[in-house]
């Protein structure tokens, strides 16, 4: 297994710099993983791909404000991107400045919050502890910036503040969206629970690592970034439900693939509240998952490595061929898929 096997081409003009007028607008490229087909659709018709008895399974977490800006003592400008939040009045975070601060600096925000540098988080780490004189949260919903996905090339407007959040995101944490959430509005989820698709939540922070490439030329080298998790006893109840009454599990988002997939054990899914750093790549048996919605992915990365582990690296490189010559719109702002397991993609069910 080699990275570059996971290469597509995308033209720059693909990648979606800004939402479509209304969220379920966008088109969906429904793959049948069995089959090794896809076909065009459109997200407003999710609900003719679903049975009454499914379980949607979403990550309810929600974007911070995380982008601010401000100087050191000594006058140079340094902008922050925090990663995690650690209890009230701590965090972790990237920041970009001429040059990096070391242990003790003191650096002042826009808003007037106080940071000093605590150090770096391990070695050769690209994050820093800070600790600050306030409440971080409150301070960044006041005075921070929408952290939009490196690949979008404009600065976050208002409109970014409601449309880089899903409509059903509850606890903040995130750095980024867990993008496949952004489709739906409140009327679809009214028609899908109309129609007898259940739905549950997980909880997932995505943070920056998420745009981290896949640097190591055999996948199977990389670690991959960790991330908290909560699975809770409700949606653990609510797959063994599903199970019971013969309906399926269905991922919204690659986060809740990661989730779920972290919490599942021999006597079933359980409720888990912790770090994961599980990497999913192709030959990974999955156990709780049995359909995915997810959103288009950068070429060589963790994320699409994992798509093809559940719908077969064949079918959806050749989907996303198709996607590319179709002109469809491509990540965080872009398009979706809709995405049934390949052969030998399920293992013994969670």
């Amino acid at each position: 297994m080699r990275r570059s096997d996971f290469h597509y081409d995308l033209p720059d003009e693909l990648i979606a710099q800004a939402p479509l007028a209304e969220r379920p607008a966008s088109r969906l490229l429904v793959v049948d993983g069995a089959a090794g087909t896809w076909r065009d659709g459109r997200f407003r018709g999710l609900p003719g791909l679903l049975e009454p008895g499914d379980l949607l399974v979403l990550n309810d977490t929600r974007v911070i404000p995380a982008r601010v800006f401000g100087r050191k003592e000594s006058g140079g400008r340094i902008e922050l991107l925090v990663e995690r939040l650690l209890g009230e009045r701590g965090a972790t975070g990237q920041l970009r400045a001429s040059k990096s601060p070391a242990p003790g600096v003191r650096l002042q925000f826009d808003g007037g919050a106080t940071a000093v540098v605590k150090g770096r988080c391990g070695p050769g780490s690209d994050l820093f502890e800070l600790a600050f004189d306030r409440p971080v949260l409150p301070w960044l919903e006041a005075h921070g910036r929408m952290p939009l996905p490196p690949y979008i090339r404009r600065v976050d407007d208002a409109a970014d503040a409601t449309r880089y959040q899903t409509v059903y995101g509850r606890h903040p944490g995130a750095v980024a969206a867990p993008t496949a959430g952004l489709h739906f509005d409140a009327a679809l989820l009214a028609e899908l629970a109309a129609a007898g698709v259940q739905t549950a939540t997980v909880t997932l922070h995505v943070g920056a690592g998420t745009f981290q490439p896949v640097r190591a030329e055999d996948p199977r080298e990389h670690r991959l970034h960790a991330e908290r998790v909560e699975v809770g006893p409700a949606v653990c109840a609510a797959v063994a439900a599903t199970r019971a009454r013969g309906g399926r599990v269905i991922a919204v988002g690659t986060t809740v693939v990661r989730s779920l997939e972290a919490a599942a054990t021999e006597a079933g899914l359980e409720p888990f509240t912790g770090e994961t750093e599980l990497f999913i790549l192709p030959g990974y048996r999955f156990r709780v998952v049995d359909a995915l919605v997810t959103n288009f992915h950068l070429p060589e990365s963790s994320l699409l490595m994992l798509v093809c582990a559940f719908g077969g690296q064949r079918t959806v490189l050749g989907a996303y061929r198709h996607a590319v010559a179709a002109r469809y719109r491509f990540f965080s702002y872009g398009d979706a898929m809709f995405i049934t397991p390949a052969p030998g993609a399920r293992g013994e069910p969670a």
